[in-house]
């Protein structure tokens, strides 16, 4: 079996359960040793019994990625033990609250956007210098159609996720003359604790497992991406340069 990732780290945050830990063992069955990140030691163990189940290995981080100092920790460390970074998977997020803009409290407000928005900045800030010194470094963001909604309730979540693609677009244009190529996916409708925790009523099997939708961000995480500054859509199958109105 081809293992393109073969001796490469891989870095996720939200590692956990869902989309993160599906996407954590697809990564270490293609060779990459992964860096998992989340608040959540049991999840993170039990990926752990996976990824060894598999052959690969794992590096367990319980860190909450609002904690900008322990993200820098987390770089000072894997730039001493690797000299690089390969893959980088900003996974983690929260949907906030979902209520009138004139309800929410400051406190969430702060907090959606510290999780979606300003942790992923730090991963850039903190990680670039490890991807670029990677043979050919790819970055990955999670969005949401949610950001191009207008969607009545949603506005933390929406702007945090609209925030983050401008910020991804921008990073990705900084890096333009780089081996390192930087790009957004939107899972939409996926069979995780979070959307099912916004959507109570949704049938979970409707909805895609991220069992399924990991094989589709795979591709962004190898040598072979050449894209950047792009969405991909797992419900469309394709590339977008935005999200129309669903």
């Amino acid at each position: 079996m081809s293992k393109p990732l073969s001796d490469g780290v891989a870095l996720l945050t939200g590692a956990s359960r869902g989309i993160g830990a599906a996407l954590s063992l697809q990564l270490a069955q293609a060779g990459a040793h992964v860096v998992a990140v989340a608040r959540t030691v049991g999840g993170l163990e039990e990926l752990d019994d996976k990824i060894k189940a598999a052959g690969g290995s794992a590096t367990l981080v319980p860190l909450d990625v609002r904690d900008s100092d322990g993200i820098a920790r987390l770089a000072l460390a894997l730039n001493e033990r690797y000299g690089r970074l390969d893959v980088l998977v900003g996974n983690a997020g929260v949907i906030g609250p979902l209520s009138p803009l004139g309800h929410i409290e400051p406190k969430d407000w702060d907090n959606v956007f510290a999780v979606n928005v300003t942790a992923n900045w730090q991963l850039i800030r903190t990680m670039d210098p490890l991807l670029q010194r990677a043979p050919a470094g790819r970055a990955v963001f999670m969005t949401s159609a949610v950001a191009h909604m207008g969607r009545a309730y949603w506005g933390p979540y929406a702007a945090s996720k609209s925030a983050l693609e401008e910020m991804v677009r921008a990073y990705a244009a900084e890096c333009a003359t780089t081996p390192v190529r930087i790009n957004l996916f939107a899972p939409g409708p996926t069979r995780t604790r979070m959307y099912l925790g916004a959507f109570p009523g949704a049938d979970p099997a409707t909805l895609s497992t991220p069992e399924q939708v990991a094989p589709a961000i795979m591709p962004l995480c190898l040598p072979e991406c050449t894209e950047s500054g792009r969405i991909y859509d797992f419900r469309a199958g394709k590339f977008i340069d935005f999200h129309p109105p669903a």
